[in-house]
């Protein structure tokens, strides 16, 4: 994943129950290429849309609770603990603390006032 502008949509990512349903339906729908690595005990499915990483795709968790399968937006920012603090004191929920993904950068996920989710992200640099 490419290093992206401050404030903005840099990753999309879902999150399913039917990995397997999802990655047939993606690439035959879209032509996305689907590249599947172990994160660890789990595996990430990253796809292509040629070479560019176009997104990300996970099995639901325990962890993650009795969540619906859903699509989840990143946004990058300069510093994720900061803008987590300053979302919160603007009346966001906090749904995910500021958590680091080794090799990958720190990030944490937020409902905004109206209830509408996103996930921000800081990812290092160079």
């Amino acid at each position: 994943m490419a290093m992206a502008e401050n404030g903005t949509f840099c990753w999309n990512e879902l999150a399913t129950n039917d990995v397997d349903g999802c990655k047939k339906f993606f690439t035959e729908l879209l032509g996305w290429k689907a590249e599947d690595s172990d994160m660890g005990g789990m595996t990430y499915t990253v796809f292509k849309q040629g070479e560019t990483m176009v997104g990300g795709m996970m099995k639901i968790t325990r962890e993650m609770g009795d969540v619906p399968p859903h699509w989840l937006s990143y946004i990058a920012v300069a510093d994720t603990d900061a803008k987590t603090k300053k979302a919160e004191e603007l009346g966001a929920k906090i749904l995910v603390p500021p958590t680091d993904i080794p090799t990958v950068g720190r990030f944490s996920v937020i409902s905004d006032p109206g209830g509408a989710v996103v996930a921000l992200i800081t990812m290092p640099q160079g």
